[in-house]
């Protein structure tokens, strides 16, 4: 407490608070932002809103109250199956935009062999490319499950350029952000507010086949788990995201 007002203090003096400043809940909505949810306005149940849309196979998406009071939405699929809260016509500025979640994922996949999965994945006009700006992949040949940025559809092909130096951690709550800048083409993510700049992704700097990356102009954002293998371990998955937002700024944790 005392280390958070003497923050706040110094910050009053010198002028606005940097978003990475503070660590209280930013998931209030309290300030324009492009979407924002943090569920907590919503009841407990199977998950249904005004705001959003669900696209789920083999999942469900419930709302539900976390340990420490708050709502939380709880993400289920069974093997291969997907469940995401889908913002559907969304724009921003420039068609340049940052997310933020904080997530919690109970178990990750550690079979088959290159078992892959996707958080949040982004498409639109202009260019078909799937972009997946936080997603990963289990490595048999290390081991491991690691983050990685990836894409499917368009002329890249399907890549995730999963990073031995980026590994995943299960049943703990992490701060997950991401920018997607059609300047440059450029996907970058931070976790817990620190920058990764092994997770990036930029027109000519990609995973896939050697053709310019060009990101689409995004009208759709999913939030939420898709395997895309079947006869995973585990056999189910689960998952808990709050504090979700996309905005012209980055946020912060």
């Amino acid at each position: 407490m005392r280390h958070l007002l003497a923050v706040l203090t110094a910050t009053l003096m010198l002028g606005a608070v940097p978003a990475s400043a503070v660590s209280a809940r930013p998931g209030a909505c309290r300030q324009p932002m492009l979407f924002c949810e943090d569920f907590q306005q919503l009841p407990t149940g199977g998950a249904a809103s005004l705001k959003w849309g669900i696209d789920t196979s083999g999942g469900t998406l419930t709302v539900e109250r976390s340990h420490r009071g708050n709502k939380v939405l709880h993400v289920h699929t069974v093997g291969n199956g997907r469940a995401f809260l889908r913002v559907d016509d969304f724009a921003a500025p420039g068609n340049r935009f940052f997310g933020r979640m904080r997530l919690r994922v109970d178990a990750f996949p550690t079979a088959p062999d290159w078992a892959h999965f996707t958080l949040v994945e982004a498409t639109g006009s202009g260019s078909s490319e799937v972009v997946r700006p936080i997603g990963g992949q289990y490595a048999p040949t290390v081991p491991g499950v690691f983050w990685g940025v990836g894409a499917d559809g368009g002329p890249t092909g399907d890549w995730t350029t999963w990073r031995e130096s980026a590994p995943v951690t299960e049943d703990t709550w992490q701060c997950f952000e991401w920018t997607l800048d059609a300047a440059g083409n450029r996907v970058a993510v931070w976790i817990d507010g620190v920058a990764r700049p092994e997770l990036t992704a930029s027109t000519t700097e990609h995973g896939g086949n050697d053709v310019p990356f060009v990101l689409p102009v995004v009208d759709t954002v999913k939030v939420g788990w898709q395997l895309y293998q079947d006869g995973s371990t585990p056999e189910a998955f689960d998952l808990w995201i709050d504090d979700l937002a996309l905005s012209t700024r980055r946020l912060g944790c």
